[in-house]
Protein backbone atom coordinates (compact mmCIF):
# COMPACT_ATOMS: atom_id res chain seq x y z
CA UNK A 1 0.00 0.00 0.00
CA UNK A 2 1.49 3.75 -0.95
CA UNK A 3 0.57 6.20 1.04
CA UNK A 4 1.27 10.16 0.52
CA UNK A 5 1.19 12.25 3.43
CA UNK A 6 1.12 16.49 3.22
CA UNK A 7 2.67 18.45 6.34
CA UNK A 8 4.36 15.86 7.26
CA UNK A 9 6.19 17.52 10.45
CA UNK A 10 2.94 19.48 11.53
CA UNK A 11 0.49 18.45 15.20
CA UNK A 12 -1.39 15.87 12.91
CA UNK A 13 1.20 14.92 10.52
CA UNK A 14 3.53 13.96 12.36
CA UNK A 15 1.51 11.10 13.97
CA UNK A 16 0.20 9.93 10.91
CA UNK A 17 3.84 9.35 9.84
CA UNK A 18 5.03 7.39 13.08
CA UNK A 19 1.53 5.28 12.91
CA UNK A 20 2.32 3.93 9.53
CA UNK A 21 6.02 3.05 10.24
CA UNK A 22 4.69 1.14 13.10
CA UNK A 23 2.13 -0.79 10.57
CA UNK A 24 4.89 -1.27 9.01
CA UNK A 25 4.41 1.05 5.70
CA UNK A 26 6.92 3.45 3.91
CA UNK A 27 5.10 6.27 3.37
CA UNK A 28 5.77 8.73 0.42
CA UNK A 29 6.20 12.36 2.38
CA UNK A 30 5.63 15.50 0.32
CA UNK A 31 7.06 18.48 2.20
CA UNK A 32 9.07 21.59 1.86
CA UNK A 33 11.75 21.25 4.63
CA UNK A 34 13.05 17.96 4.67
CA UNK A 35 15.74 18.90 7.31
CA UNK A 36 12.68 19.30 10.05
CA UNK A 37 12.52 15.02 10.16
CA UNK A 38 14.42 13.02 12.70
CA UNK A 39 16.83 10.89 11.05
CA UNK A 40 15.54 7.84 11.89
CA UNK A 41 12.21 8.47 10.64
CA UNK A 42 14.20 10.05 7.29
CA UNK A 43 15.69 6.39 6.17
CA UNK A 44 12.25 4.88 6.79
CA UNK A 45 9.99 7.08 3.83
CA UNK A 46 9.92 8.26 0.12
CA UNK A 47 10.43 12.57 0.05
CA UNK A 48 9.24 14.02 -2.48
CA UNK A 49 10.76 17.84 -1.56
CA UNK A 50 8.47 20.58 -3.35
CA UNK A 51 5.27 23.17 -2.21
CA UNK A 52 1.91 21.49 -2.37
CA UNK A 53 1.00 24.67 -4.73
CA UNK A 54 3.11 23.11 -7.38
CA UNK A 55 1.00 20.89 -10.31
CA UNK A 56 4.27 18.97 -11.10
CA UNK A 57 5.79 18.10 -7.41
CA UNK A 58 2.07 16.57 -6.57
CA UNK A 59 2.01 14.78 -9.89
CA UNK A 60 5.05 13.23 -8.73
CA UNK A 61 4.54 12.24 -5.75
CA UNK A 62 0.91 10.75 -6.11
CA UNK A 63 1.97 8.99 -9.18
CA UNK A 64 0.89 5.19 -7.73
CA UNK A 65 -0.98 6.02 -4.72
CA UNK A 66 -3.24 4.37 -3.39
CA UNK A 67 -4.12 7.03 -0.57
CA UNK A 68 -3.75 10.49 0.21
CA UNK A 69 -3.50 12.58 3.03
CA UNK A 70 -4.30 16.19 2.08
CA UNK A 71 -3.53 19.02 4.48
CA UNK A 72 -3.54 22.30 4.11
CA UNK A 73 0.39 23.65 4.52
CA UNK A 74 0.25 26.99 6.96
CA UNK A 75 0.78 30.19 4.65
CA UNK A 76 2.30 33.56 4.73
CA UNK A 77 0.53 34.17 1.48
CA UNK A 78 -1.70 37.53 1.82
CA UNK A 79 -5.13 35.64 0.48
CA UNK A 80 -5.14 32.28 2.68
CA UNK A 81 -8.52 31.21 1.23
CA UNK A 82 -7.36 32.04 -2.34
CA UNK A 83 -4.30 29.72 -1.79
CA UNK A 84 -6.17 26.76 -0.49
CA UNK A 85 -8.45 27.09 -3.08
CA UNK A 86 -5.50 26.81 -5.73
CA UNK A 87 -3.39 24.16 -3.17
CA UNK A 88 -7.03 22.00 -3.72
CA UNK A 89 -7.27 22.38 -7.64
CA UNK A 90 -3.56 21.22 -7.54
CA UNK A 91 -4.90 17.84 -5.07
CA UNK A 92 -8.46 17.64 -7.44
CA UNK A 93 -6.18 17.51 -10.65
CA UNK A 94 -3.48 14.77 -8.84
CA UNK A 95 -6.26 12.64 -7.61
CA UNK A 96 -8.22 12.25 -10.83
CA UNK A 97 -5.36 12.04 -13.21
CA UNK A 98 -2.85 9.32 -11.00
CA UNK A 99 -6.46 7.80 -9.77
CA UNK A 100 -5.87 7.71 -6.35
CA UNK A 101 -7.68 5.12 -4.61
CA UNK A 102 -9.25 7.72 -1.97
CA UNK A 103 -8.04 10.68 -0.22
CA UNK A 104 -8.64 11.97 3.45
CA UNK A 105 -8.78 15.43 3.91
CA UNK A 106 -8.45 17.76 7.10
CA UNK A 107 -10.99 19.75 6.92
CA UNK A 108 -12.50 21.35 10.33
CA UNK A 109 -15.83 22.57 11.93
CA UNK A 110 -17.37 24.90 10.15
CA UNK A 111 -16.64 24.41 6.27
CA UNK A 112 -20.55 22.78 5.99
CA UNK A 113 -21.23 26.65 6.14
CA UNK A 114 -19.14 26.83 2.83
CA UNK A 115 -19.44 30.86 2.67
CA UNK A 116 -18.76 32.92 5.69
CA UNK A 117 -16.33 31.35 8.09
CA UNK A 118 -13.00 32.90 6.94
CA UNK A 119 -9.88 30.97 6.35
CA UNK A 120 -12.79 28.20 6.28
CA UNK A 121 -13.86 29.13 3.41
CA UNK A 122 -10.80 27.79 1.80
CA UNK A 123 -11.06 23.83 3.36
CA UNK A 124 -14.82 24.40 1.92
CA UNK A 125 -13.63 24.79 -1.35
CA UNK A 126 -10.90 22.20 -1.35
CA UNK A 127 -13.80 19.54 0.21
CA UNK A 128 -15.89 20.43 -3.14
CA UNK A 129 -13.05 20.40 -5.34
CA UNK A 130 -12.13 16.69 -4.10
CA UNK A 131 -15.54 15.62 -4.26
CA UNK A 132 -15.75 16.32 -7.91
CA UNK A 133 -12.89 14.43 -8.79
CA UNK A 134 -15.45 11.39 -8.03
CA UNK A 135 -12.38 9.80 -6.05
CA UNK A 136 -13.78 8.25 -2.77
CA UNK A 137 -12.75 11.41 -0.03
CA UNK A 138 -13.70 11.60 3.39
CA UNK A 139 -13.43 14.81 5.08
CA UNK A 140 -12.16 15.20 8.65
CA UNK A 141 -13.93 18.36 9.70
CA UNK A 142 -11.76 18.66 13.15
CA UNK A 143 -12.37 20.67 16.26
CA UNK A 144 -10.23 23.63 17.63
CA UNK A 145 -6.72 22.36 17.99
CA UNK A 146 -5.50 22.00 21.84
CA UNK A 147 -1.76 23.28 20.31
CA UNK A 148 -3.69 26.91 19.21
CA UNK A 149 -3.05 27.73 22.97
CA UNK A 150 0.67 27.60 22.20
CA UNK A 151 0.01 30.83 19.94
CA UNK A 152 -0.48 32.85 22.80
CA UNK A 153 2.15 31.71 25.43
CA UNK A 154 2.44 35.44 26.34
CA UNK A 155 -1.07 36.66 27.06
CA UNK A 156 -1.64 32.98 29.11
CA UNK A 157 1.44 34.00 30.84
CA UNK A 158 -0.26 37.11 31.94
CA UNK A 159 -2.66 35.04 33.16
CA UNK A 160 -5.44 35.39 30.33
CA UNK A 161 -7.09 33.48 27.71
CA UNK A 162 -8.44 36.00 25.27
CA UNK A 163 -10.95 35.19 22.28
CA UNK A 164 -13.25 36.00 20.07
CA UNK A 165 -15.82 33.66 20.98
CA UNK A 166 -18.38 33.92 23.81
CA UNK A 167 -16.23 32.59 26.82
CA UNK A 168 -19.51 30.62 27.51
CA UNK A 169 -20.18 28.58 24.90
CA UNK A 170 -19.18 25.23 24.42
CA UNK A 171 -16.83 23.98 21.59
CA UNK A 172 -15.55 21.14 19.94
CA UNK A 173 -11.72 20.64 21.48
CA UNK A 174 -9.37 17.90 20.16
CA UNK A 175 -5.75 17.03 20.53
CA UNK A 176 -4.11 16.84 16.84
CA UNK A 177 -2.51 13.85 17.72
CA UNK A 178 -6.33 12.16 17.61
CA UNK A 179 -6.51 13.83 14.67
CA UNK A 180 -3.68 11.66 13.30
CA UNK A 181 -4.76 8.56 14.36
CA UNK A 182 -8.55 9.01 13.00
CA UNK A 183 -6.62 9.42 9.56
CA UNK A 184 -4.51 6.54 9.97
CA UNK A 185 -7.49 4.30 10.45
CA UNK A 186 -9.14 5.44 7.39
CA UNK A 187 -6.08 5.55 4.87
CA UNK A 188 -5.06 1.64 5.94
CA UNK A 189 -9.20 0.96 4.95
CA UNK A 190 -9.58 0.64 1.75
CA UNK A 191 -13.04 -0.29 1.72
CA UNK A 192 -14.93 2.81 2.09
CA UNK A 193 -16.72 4.53 -1.24
CA UNK A 194 -18.13 7.67 -2.20
CA UNK A 195 -18.24 10.87 -0.01
CA UNK A 196 -18.00 10.36 3.75
CA UNK A 197 -17.44 13.38 6.93
CA UNK A 198 -16.49 12.27 10.23
CA UNK A 199 -15.93 14.85 12.88
CA UNK A 200 -13.19 15.10 14.83
CA UNK A 201 -14.79 16.47 18.35
CA UNK A 202 -12.00 15.50 21.26
CA UNK A 203 -13.36 14.21 24.14
CA UNK A 204 -15.83 16.79 25.08
CA UNK A 205 -17.14 20.24 24.09
CA UNK A 206 -15.37 22.82 26.35
CA UNK A 207 -16.12 26.58 27.05
CA UNK A 208 -13.10 29.08 27.02
CA UNK A 209 -13.88 29.63 31.14
CA UNK A 210 -13.60 26.15 31.68
CA UNK A 211 -10.53 25.80 29.48
CA UNK A 212 -9.33 28.35 31.03
CA UNK A 213 -9.66 27.04 34.38
CA UNK A 214 -8.37 23.43 33.04
CA UNK A 215 -4.52 25.50 31.94
CA UNK A 216 -4.51 26.44 35.31
CA UNK A 217 -4.89 23.48 37.29
CA UNK A 218 -2.75 21.95 34.67
CA UNK A 219 0.33 25.06 34.92
CA UNK A 220 0.07 26.23 38.58
CA UNK A 221 -0.87 29.71 37.15
CA UNK A 222 -3.99 31.73 37.77
CA UNK A 223 -5.61 32.31 33.76
CA UNK A 224 -9.26 33.76 32.89
CA UNK A 225 -10.94 33.98 29.83
CA UNK A 226 -11.66 36.89 28.34
CA UNK A 227 -14.11 37.62 25.41
CA UNK A 228 -12.32 40.47 22.90
CA UNK A 229 -14.25 42.10 19.91
CA UNK A 230 -12.85 41.90 16.55
CA UNK A 231 -11.29 44.99 15.80
CA UNK A 232 -9.24 44.27 18.89
CA UNK A 233 -8.60 41.28 17.76
CA UNK A 234 -7.57 43.22 13.91
CA UNK A 235 -5.53 45.59 15.65
CA UNK A 236 -3.09 42.85 17.47
CA UNK A 237 -3.07 40.89 13.94
CA UNK A 238 -1.94 43.72 12.36
CA UNK A 239 0.82 44.94 14.70
CA UNK A 240 1.92 41.31 14.02
CA UNK A 241 2.49 41.90 10.42
CA UNK A 242 -0.44 40.16 8.52
CA UNK A 243 -2.10 41.12 5.61
CA UNK A 244 -5.46 42.52 5.91
CA UNK A 245 -6.35 39.39 3.97
CA UNK A 246 -4.86 37.44 6.18
CA UNK A 247 -6.67 39.31 9.21
CA UNK A 248 -9.51 39.14 7.67
CA UNK A 249 -8.92 35.65 7.28
CA UNK A 250 -8.42 35.24 11.51
CA UNK A 251 -11.31 37.29 12.02
CA UNK A 252 -13.72 35.77 9.71
CA UNK A 253 -13.46 32.41 11.34
CA UNK A 254 -14.59 33.41 14.86
CA UNK A 255 -17.07 35.41 13.36
CA UNK A 256 -18.42 32.30 11.14
CA UNK A 257 -18.44 30.07 14.23
CA UNK A 258 -20.60 32.41 17.01
CA UNK A 259 -23.41 33.36 14.88
CA UNK A 260 -26.25 30.85 15.15
CA UNK A 261 -23.29 27.97 14.14
CA UNK A 262 -24.08 24.63 15.14
CA UNK A 263 -22.18 22.41 14.13
CA UNK A 264 -23.63 19.43 11.29
CA UNK A 265 -22.17 16.51 12.67
CA UNK A 266 -23.47 15.81 16.44
CA UNK A 267 -20.91 14.22 18.93
CA UNK A 268 -21.39 10.68 18.80
CA UNK A 269 -18.87 7.03 19.76
CA UNK A 270 -17.59 8.07 16.05
CA UNK A 271 -16.25 11.63 16.55
CA UNK A 272 -15.44 11.57 20.34
CA UNK A 273 -11.74 10.90 20.64
CA UNK A 274 -9.43 9.98 24.25
CA UNK A 275 -6.70 12.44 25.29
CA UNK A 276 -8.16 15.37 27.47
CA UNK A 277 -6.76 18.86 27.56
CA UNK A 278 -5.56 18.36 30.73
CA UNK A 279 -3.32 15.60 29.84
CA UNK A 280 -2.07 17.55 27.15
CA UNK A 281 -1.80 20.90 28.78
CA UNK A 282 0.38 18.73 31.56
CA UNK A 283 2.87 17.55 28.59
CA UNK A 284 3.12 19.97 26.58
CA UNK A 285 1.67 23.12 27.97
CA UNK A 286 3.05 23.71 30.94
CA UNK A 287 6.90 23.33 30.20
CA UNK A 288 6.60 26.81 28.15
CA UNK A 289 5.16 28.46 30.68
Amino acid sequence: MRIVVTTPTGHVGSRVVRLLLQAGLRPTLLLRSPEKLDPQTRERVDLVVGDQGDLDTVLRATEGADALYWVDPPTLDDDPVATSTRMGAVAARAVRENQVSRVVFQSSVGAEKRHGVGQIDGLARTEEQLEETGAPVLHLRCGYFFTNLLSDLDGLRDGVLRTTMPTDRPMPWVDPRDIGEVAVANLLSPGWPGRRVLAVHGPEDLTFEAVAGIVAAATGRAVRAEQINDDDLRAGLRAAGLSEAQVEGFVGMGRGLREDFVPADPRSVLSTTPTTLRSWAVEELAPHL
